[in-house]
């Protein structure tokens, strides 16, 4: 028969871990929402492209469009979860995405709120939580 100290110890042990699990997800999230949008961890505003294919598991934009349109990179090891999953890109690299659909910043995009790509082209789009 277990005392109350250990169970008092084991509850405390559950609650602890439960809480820092919490924590890590949030902690890992690669964007967050702001005013309708996704935002990366600079504040900056983030876009899909149509050209992508949600769930494929890649990027399209690359070499010249990826100078324009930054991708917001995923460290090696990162974890998927959320709604958020990494996707490869043709140098090898790791690249976020949400739903399925990678997710990049914009040049002329100055200062975080601004959302200068919106429509670029007809095919870059904010990206919405």
């Amino acid at each position: 028969m277990r005392t109350p100290a250990v169970l008092t110890a084991t509850l405390a042990a559950a609650l602890l871990g439960a809480c820092s699990s919490m924590y890590a997800d949030k902690a890992a999230a690669p964007a967050r929402a702001s005013d309708g949008v996704l935002t990366g961890p600079n504040g900056m505003t983030l876009y899909v492209f149509d050209k992508d294919v949600a769930g494929s598991g890649k990027s399209t934009c690359n070499g010249p469009c990826a100078t324009n349109w930054p991708p917001l990179m995923a460290a090696a090891g990162s974890q998927a979860g959320g709604g958020y999953s990494v996707v490869m890109r043709d140098d090898g690299a790791h690249q976020w995405a949400y739903h399925g659909k990678p997710l990049y910043y914009w040049i002329k995009d100055a200062k975080p709120g601004d959302r200068t790509g919106d429509g670029v082209n007809q095919v870059w789009h904010l990206a919405r939580p």
